[in-house]
């Protein structure tokens, strides 16, 4: 993998050195000057891009399996345990890794190593290997197993494989629906339950968890996870005031607790009631002022301080989908063009720690920089 990570460097590089042009470190609001071109997703970053999944859904070690074992015979190789997703060191990361492989082929079948990547989705999302996860799932001890975050990302996963319109596509959406098929069941069951947002930056936030969701709901025609996300996100969100965003990150954040909450409300609210209720939540948002500094990482080989590249990425693909949706925030642009050059270079990092999981955040932010043309 070394060698690729050198050579994505220097593809990445002139991003960063772009991105030099604007600096909103130690600043309360951040310039609106127009000096970054908005990044695309191209064939030539596909093809870096592709190599992450590539060298990831099939290795199995090193793996944190995330597991309850109430018995000796529960205690597993990741392989039997998880026959779809027990690469990419955690259940989660091979869920949006098979993700990144599958959206990468559906705009690029050109994409290097297309074969390769078929051929590891085809080999991992089969009926029967999905039977295994389904049974994990209902096992006693591990219903509540990778809730929400993993759930939002295998409804993700879903409907890429439901709108890829080849016969592969079409096979292993087939396949993997009984496994989505549980998770909304999950879903469903668990909103109701949940007292209290979890306004974190990691993996538990409830916004997030919401956004995929919802999407998934809208896309399969879901109206009772649609109801149910709707019901708990007015109820946890629609009173909020002046989020603290200048406290925001914590050190291990790899999504903004301020700005998933935005993702989530824009997708609930009309805009009749979206834009005041924007305005109470982070005032001023529509001229570009954010308290927000693009996010340092000490050391790159800690699994957890590399979580902040992920947030610098996040951020970026929560601001472009503010602005398609809706014109006024325009001046964000350059907030997310500033945030993601400066950190699409870091996932070249030699270290699993990051390469594991990363590339699916810059493929996600990339799609949502995309959007911008086709809605404005």
């Amino acid at each position: 993998m070394k060698n690729f990570l050198v050579a994505l460097l220097f593809t990445l590089l002139g991003c960063q050195e772009k991105s030099s042009t604007f600096n909103i470190e130690n600043k309360k609001e951040a310039s609106l000057v127009d000096q970054i071109d908005t990044p695309q997703l191209t064939l030539e970053e596909a093809n870096n891009l592709a190599l992450l999944p590539l060298h990831c859904v099939d290795q199995e070690y090193p793996n944190k399996m995330g597991h309850v074992t109430a018995a000796p015979e529960d205690q597993k190789r990741p392989t039997v345990q998880h026959p779809v997703f027990y690469g990419c060191f955690d259940w989660h990361s091979a869920v949006h890794g098979h993700w990144s492989a599958v959206a990468l082929l559906k705009k690029f079948p050109e994409v290097n190593n297309a074969a390769a990547l078929m051929e590891k989705l085809k080999a991992n999302i089969t009926s029967a290997n999905v039977a295994v996860e389904v049974a994990y799932l209902n096992t006693e001890n591990n219903t509540t197993f990778e809730r929400t975050y993993g759930w939002a990302w295998l409804l993700k996963l879903q409907q890429e494989l439901d709108t890829w319109q080849t016969p592969d596509g079409q096979n292993m959406a087939a396949d993997l629906q009984p496994l989505t098929d549980i998770v909304v069941e999950r879903y469903v069951e668990y909103l109701p339950k949940l007292n209290y947002a979890i306004r974190v930056g990691e993996h538990s936030n409830t916004a997030f968890g919401m956004v995929f969701a919802w999407d998934y709901a809208l896309h399969a025609k879901a109206d009772n996870l649609k109801n149910a996300i709707e019901t708990k996100a007015l109820e946890f969100y629609k009173n909020d005031v002046d989020c603290p965003i200048s406290w925001e990150p914590s050190g291990y954040d790899f999504l903004s607790p301020c700005l998933e909450e935005v993702d989530i409300m824009r997708r609930i609210l009309p805009a009749a009631e979206f834009h005041p209720w924007l305005q109470k939540f982070l005032p001023e948002i529509e001229k570009g002022k954010l308290a927000i500094e693009i996010g340092k990482v000490s050391d790159r080989s800690d699994g957890k301080l590399v979580h902040i590249d992920g947030l610098n990425l996040s951020r970026s693909w929560v601001l472009y989908g503010l602005a398609a949706q809706y014109e006024q925030y325009q001046p964000l642009i350059e907030i997310a063009d500033a945030h993601i050059t400066n950190t699409l270079p870091n996932l070249v990092a030699d270290d699993y720690a990051g390469g594991h999981w990363l590339g699916s955040f810059g493929i996600y932010a990339l799609q949502q920089a995309g959007t911008l043309e086709k809605n404005l």
